[in-house]
């Protein structure tokens, strides 16, 4: 693992593979780096990029600071771009996506942006108190598998045969026994108000993925940035959720390298 250091002094790793232009990877809320190798996304998109597929912060080989701001995170991803001598496309998946857009605002490093469903809150009660009490009433006694798949299920909107394939992960157990750490972070998010002025001048070519099966609230993340943001694509994957880039892997990396090979 490489690191660099983000500009509140805190050390953010990634591991660098491949060669060709430069693809920055931006993991989901409650994995690291590793999640990308899942379904080989990281070795095939390393076949024609330079991946760099960085751990947020609190994660794998990645510092963190005593107190959580989502904006540290911005600034963790714009980091990792600025540090790369040659403009980047950058790919964010879910509470990544929500990051590297914001992240977007604070690098002119960019060649393009690759959003799958950023977990961007942009209606009121798109995550009910009733599933966050049920959730940490699960992992206030103990359960922290169930605790988990809740959160995953009933809140990221999961289907069910993307949990199937997550759970057969190496690394599922080690997620499990990590996610009530990372509560008071996700906490944070729905404090975060979209503001789509703010992308007005944001003119890097961005591609928008989503799932036709997946949560309303997500497909209601990428039509506020479809209509925020001034060069986009959206391209929707039939049949597939939330976690589209592990259950329709080809589909996936297909439409990323076609896109950094336009982009860049």
């Amino acid at each position: 693992m490489e690191t660099v250091t983000s500009a509140d002094g805190t050390e953010i790793a990634f591991a660098r593979t491949g060669s060709g232009p430069p693809l920055v990877l931006v993991h989901c809320a409650s994995a690291d780096h590793r999640v990308w190798e899942l379904s080989d996304v990281r070795s095939t998109l390393a076949e024609d990029a330079t991946v760099y597929a960085m751990d947020r912060r609190g994660r794998g080989g990645s510092g963190d600071a005593e107190e959580y701001e989502p904006e540290r995170e911005f600034e963790d991803v714009a980091a990792v771009v600025e540090s790369i001598d040659e403009p980047v496309t950058l790919l964010g998946h879910s509470a990544g996506g929500f990051y590297s857009s914001e992240a977007a605002l604070r690098t002119d490093n960019l060649s393009g942006l690759v959003l799958y469903e950023p977990a961007m809150l942009v209606d009121e009660g798109s995550i009910s108190d009733e599933d966050r009490t049920e959730m940490r009433s699960l992992l206030e006694a103990g359960e922290l598998e169930q605790g988990y798949v809740f959160f995953l299920e009933e809140i990221a909107g999961w289907t069910s045969e993307e949990m199937d394939a997550f759970r057969s992960a190496p690394t599922w157990e080690e997620y499990v026994e990590r996610f009530p750490t990372l509560l008071p972070k996700y906490a944070r998010i729905p404090e975060y108000e979209f503001d789509p002025a703010r992308f007005a001048d944001v003119t890097t070519p961005t591609l928008l993925l989503t799932g036709s099966e997946s949560p309303e609230w997500y497909h209601s993340a990428i039509e506020a940035l479809d209509d925020a943001l001034p060069n986009t694509r959206v391209v929707t994957f039939d049949g597939q959720g939330h976690a589209g880039p592990l259950t329709a892997p080809v589909r996936f990396t297909d439409e990323v390298l076609s896109f950094v090979s336009e982009s860049h």
